[in-house]
């Protein structure tokens, strides 16, 4: 049976509401959660930017759920810190939390001031990255002198199972370079044919672990109120794909978007009908293990709501 899953927005929503947000999602029966990492939110129009770490210490702390993070290591954060970040709440709340490492948006990395690299090297970065995470969460001292660069760090607060390493991926060739370092694999999209190729892409690589599936939906009360809140809240997505790791502030990628009608209901689940909005995200997630859910509309308590009275068990049904 695939796992049902609350995405929390720290581009869309203060940390404060988030927290009353993913406290009542556990409550209506999600049975799991996970977050953004983001310095900045993609539109203006979004308007928030929680400390996704600083974050996940409550959210673990007020739920009993387990809870993931998608993140970049290797520019904003030196993988050191971040396994000592992930080290400590998988101390404190063991087998509640994972990370899911991806090679990062310049949006986020360039406020370091270091250049941006091109897609090839960020590759080899995330897996250096990646490697060094997972040497210091085995216990061991690590030394790295490439793309990342690590002297004699060891992490001496340590859970007794190490958390999962995921990697982040959305093209068929990304999942199936990060199938031979990943503990498994979070994809996004709401195509079916796309997300069944990434997941098909990951497996015949030999990727092993958990197949996690992020869905963008705008589940409103009506398809004009669903539009609207999609074109409003989450019109980055229809940025050209090449663009989306390359532009650098809000206003870009307000600029270059393109969020007609057709555009927004290729990248979100949009609709009114709660029974047609089930059918295609099970068609989406068919496969995989776990389908976080992202109602990119502003009205997270309606949409909580009626998550318990009608989409969870519609979506019991359907996975």
């Amino acid at each position: 049976m695939t796992r049902i899953g609350f995405h929390a927005s720290h581009e869309q929503h203060a940390p404060g509401r988030l927290l009353r947000d993913l406290t009542h999602a556990e409550r209506i029966g999600f049975d799991e959660a996970m977050c953004s990492d983001h310095l900045a939110p993609w539109l203006k129009s979004q308007g928030q930017s929680g400390h996704a770490w600083s974050w996940l210490g409550a959210a673990l702390a007020l739920t009993s759920f387990r809870i993931g993070v998608v993140t970049a290591p290797g520019q904003r954060y030196h993988p050191v810190i971040l396994a000592q970040a992930l080290a400590t709440l998988a101390e404190m709340f063991p087998d509640r939390v994972w990370a899911a490492l991806g090679s990062g948006e310049a949006l986020n990395e360039h406020i370091t001031g270091d250049d941006w690299p091109g897609k090839g090297e960020r590759d080899e970065r995330l897996e250096a990255s990646a490697d060094v995470m997972a040497r210091l969460l085995a216990g061991e001292q690590v030394d790295a002198d490439g793309l990342v660069r690590v002297h004699e760090a060891r992490l001496w607060s340590l859970p007794a199972v190490p958390p999962p390493l995921l990697a982040a991926g959305i093209s068929t060739h990304t999942a199936a370079k990060v199938a031979t370092w990943a503990g498994g694999l979070i994809t996004v999209g709401a195509d079916p044919e796309a997300t069944a190729q990434t997941r098909k892409a990951y497996r015949e690589a030999g990727g092993r672990g958990d197949l996690l599936l992020q869905i963008h939906i705008s589940l409103e009360e009506t398809e004009e109120h669903a539009l609207a809140a999609a074109r409003e809240q989450w019109a980055q997505a229809t940025v050209p794909p090449e663009l989306m790791w390359e532009l650098r502030d809000p206003s870009e990628f307000e600029a270059h978007a393109d969020p007609t009608d057709e555009k927004l209901r290729a990248a979100v689940v949009i609709g009114s009908d709660t029974t047609d909005v089930a059918d295609r995200i099970a068609a989406v997630a068919e496969g995989f293990d776990g389908v976080f859910l992202h109602q990119v509309g502003r009205d997270q308590r309606g949409f909580l709501d009626r998550c318990e009275r009608e989409l969870l068990p519609l979506l019991r049904e359907r996975l």
